[in-house]
């Protein structure tokens, strides 16, 4: 039986990550990047699929507390046994060469007996590799592929197939370390990280990361909160590259035993402007400028095949399979690597990409020479191609529509490319783009507005409603002073579960929905924090803090949260930790806290203050806000 997704813990040296159980096991790892095929998959089906357990013998369940150690990514887990209490500290130090995972065991008291045991399985939980004793290591081995084994400390390696196995007795005050580390299978030597004290490992991660968040500039009531996000944000981090993945695991489902199952260990450009919003908010240029960076990398080529996500690296075949020897978590299938998503037509990613450079030319950020050429460009598709229907925000796998926030994106594409003309002193086609901003404002108010629910609904001639219009007035579209907006955010109460909100309705039971898909889902995360800005846009603070802090509340016991929340079985669901969840908790804190933005000519902390037009009836340019 796989443990519950909010048991798991998240540990990362900013180019791959390692998810912890509350039982002391390592589930999922996929080295040596994020998107490299698992070689600990326990996660999708069963300890077969491999795993690595540190935990005491006496203690064979759950852990009895954990924590991350303050404003780090160094994870302490304790158990009391009967004869005495242990610590175990589970980091991945910040990548020098090769990615490691390192397990200190300290006795606090008494004398306790420690089980470690790993199960390595290569190629996604699917290959038993070849070990070997090597120079006090064991080495693991299959295709290109070799892990280390080390140990610091009286304790002795064993070779017990299928699994490497290593049992220690420690009295108070005595501790051991075992590493874990990658390296290119035609390595013959043991891999420098193996040779450095364990104690100096876990000093240097967590000055690592205690000197990163004292960079953050966030000073409102839910410090902790923001500062836990922005850290878990940072883990998602390829750093050689500067994109941040969705998630670090792949087919955690939004419907427990259904096929709501997908890959997020890619960069979705959906993420681009809340992402650097959050980051300059917060203090982080550099990171912010990493991200624009691989942003303006993996976009450039042929804007008419602009895609939805893109590899941490930037590249664009991320071809989508099954694999069929894993069960699933809990059943769930099936179990994807990959995403075909990569062939949608999507067309709100060209607004959020206009959008973010426009963000970016007013934080002060420096941009490449050509990006007023690829402003050109994509405005040029645009204007061909926005009255097309398209796969929307969700990336629905049935039939293409006129979803209303796909339009609302190709206003906000137009908008900010005539901002962006203004700043730059270029005129270009701009009274082409005017026109068609304009245009695409009366129809999303027209054929996107159902009178009798008085709320924008989820695409023209449906009466469905969608939690992106949540975002109308935070992109600017219309103020929220809006008697629209102000309708459309009480009609959102219709998808409202146990105070937390659908991003659409749910499908009924073995029907296909919107997507194309079967079965009900969780509540989405990210939406329920947009409900929350919307209602202190519109007048609700109280209302709004209440919903903020419902989803504060079912964060797991480390700060971590899902992509949906069950609120009927009272658990998290989805791919997990999720960027957009910690996102949207980010820019939500800082909207509610009112806090000035450290954005240089920037905005307002609350993002709902977007530029836009001074009423709903009209969308001309008028003067960056």
């Amino acid at each position: 039986m796989n443990a519950p997704i909010e048991d798991y813990a998240l540990i990362s040296d900013l180019e791959t990550a390692a998810m912890v159980g509350r039982n002391g096991s390592i589930d999922w790892l996929c080295l040596p990047r994020f998107d490299s095929p698992a070689c600990l998959a326990a996660l999708l089906g069963g300890q077969d699929n491999g795993f690595w357990r540190v935990a005491p013998v006496a203690a064979p369940g759950i852990c009895t507390r954990r924590a991350y150690r303050p404003d780090t990514l160094v994870l302490d887990t304790w158990w009391e046994t009967p004869t005495g209490t242990v610590r175990v500290t589970d980091f991945m130090p910040p990548r020098a060469q090769l990615p490691c995972v390192v397990r200190v065991v300290e006795a606090l008291s008494g004398c306790v007996t420690v089980r470690s045991e790993l199960c390595l399985r290569f190629h996604h939980g699917r290959v038993l590799p070849w070990a070997r004793s090597a120079d006090d290591c064991t080495v693991a081995v299959a295709g290109p592929d070799a892990v280390w084994l080390g140990t610091e400390g009286p304790v002795e390696l064993l070779e017990r197939e299928p699994s490497t196995v290593a049992e220690v007795t420690l009295a108070a005050g005595r501790r051991v370390a075992l590493t874990l580390v990658w390296a290119p299978s035609h390595r013959s030597q043991p891999p420098a990280p193996l040779g450095v004290p364990a104690q100096s490992l876990v000093d240097e991660t967590a000055d690592y990361w205690r000197s990163w968040v004292c960079r953050c500039r966030y000073q409102g009531p839910w410090r902790d909160a923001v500062v836990r996000s922005l850290i878990t944000l940072k883990a998602l981090t390829y750093a050689p590259t500067g994109g941040i993945v969705a998630a670090p695991t792949t087919s955690l489902p939004g419907c427990i035993g259904g096929e709501r199952n997908w890959d997020h260990r890619f960069c979705w450009l959906r993420d681009s402007t809340l992402t650097l919003s959050c980051l300059l908010r917060s203090g982080y240029s550099e990171e912010a400028t990493a991200w624009l960076d691989w942003l303006v990398r993996a976009i450039a080529g042929d804007l008419a095949d602009l895609q939805t996500v893109y590899g941490v690296g930037g590249q664009r075949l991320l071809p989508e399979t099954v694999a069929d020897w894993l069960p699933g978590y809990e059943g769930s299938r099936p179990v994807r690597f990959g995403n075909s998503a990569v062939d949608q037509f999507q067309l709100d990613v060209y607004g959020e990409v206009l959008d973010t450079l426009y963000l970016s030319l007013r934080a002060g950020i420096a941009m490449p020479a050509h990006v007023w050429d690829l402003v050109q460009a994509m405005m040029g598709f645009l204007q061909r191609h926005w009255r097309e229907p398209d796969r929307g925000l969700w990336q629905v796998r049935g039939e293409r529509r006129q979803f209303v926030h796909s339009k609302v994106m190709a206003w906000v594409a137009a908008d900010r490319a005539l901002r962006m003309a203004e700043l730059l002193g270029r005129n270009g086609p701009s009274a082409e783009w005017r026109a068609m901003r304009q245009e695409v404002h009366r129809q999303v108010c027209r054929d996107g507005w159902d009178a009798g629910q008085q709320s924008f609904v989820q695409s023209y001639g449906s009466t469905a409603l969608d939690a992106s219009a949540l975002l109308i007035p935070r992109l600017g579209f219309l103020p929220a002073r809006d008697p629209r907006v102000r309708g459309t955010v009480r009609a959102m109460r219709r998808l409202d579960d146990g105070g937390f909100l659908h991003r659409y309705a749910p499908n009924g039971r073995g029907t296909h929905g919107v997507d194309g898909l079967r079965g009900r889902e969780g509540t989405f995360v990210a939406c329920s924090l947009w409900y929350a800005d919307a209602l202190a846009a519109t007048g609700h603070p109280e209302r709004a803090r209440q919903s903020f802090e419902r989803v504060l509340g079912v964060r797991n016991d480390v700060g971590l949260l899902a992509e949906q929340w069950d609120p009927v079985a009272g658990r998290q669901l989805g791919n997990a930790p999720q960027a957009f969840s910690h996102i949207a908790l980010i820019e939500t804190a800082f909207a509610l806290s009112a806090a000035p933005s450290p954005i240089p000519g920037g905005h307002p902390a609350s993002s709902r203050r977007r530029p836009g037009p001074s009423s709903g009836g009209r969308s001309g340019a008028g003067r960056p806000s």
